[in-house]
């Protein structure tokens, strides 16, 4: 029996700008993600707001909300067993300069805010986050 689960991966607008959606579209793949769902957003900053307010009270959250507003993304649910913590393995830490070869912000990331991904980082907030884009 398959412990699959699933996890919500944003390809943030630096990276969408960048042309770089299938390149790490791959990379998931490659890692043994199958990307269940899969849809370009333009997200206002309110919505943007709601989807961080877990960071509401830190100095950095208007700028976060201003940037992940800024320009298309593309939200998938990947799946595959253990996918939060194998899919924040894979995203490396949020600063591209801290984080491990071969990780994706290491790869394509161009500073601690524009790291190219966000992945969710528990199961409670995978579900909040899924469903905060493809409510059903």
């Amino acid at each position: 029996m398959s412990n699959s689960e699933q996890t919500l991966s944003i390809i943030k607008p630096d990276a969408v700008e960048r042309n770089l959606s299938e390149e790490i579209k791959n990379e998931f793949k490659k890692n043994g993600f199958n990307i269940f769902k899969e849809k370009k957003v333009k997200l206002e900053k309110s919505e943007a707001e709601k989807f961080y307010q877990i960071h509401q009270s830190k100095p950095f959250y208007n700028d976060l909300c201003e940037y992940l507003s800024s320009g298309p993304i593309v939200v998938m649910v990947l799946e595959k067993e253990n996918a939060i913590v194998e899919n924040r393995k894979l995203m490396g830490a949020t600063d591209p300069i801290k984080a491990e070869e071969g990780t994706i912000r290491k790869k394509y990331g161009i500073s601690i805010d524009k790291n190219s991904v966000h992945g969710s980082d528990s199961s409670e907030n995978a579900k909040t986050e899924i469903n905060f884009f493809f409510k059903e």
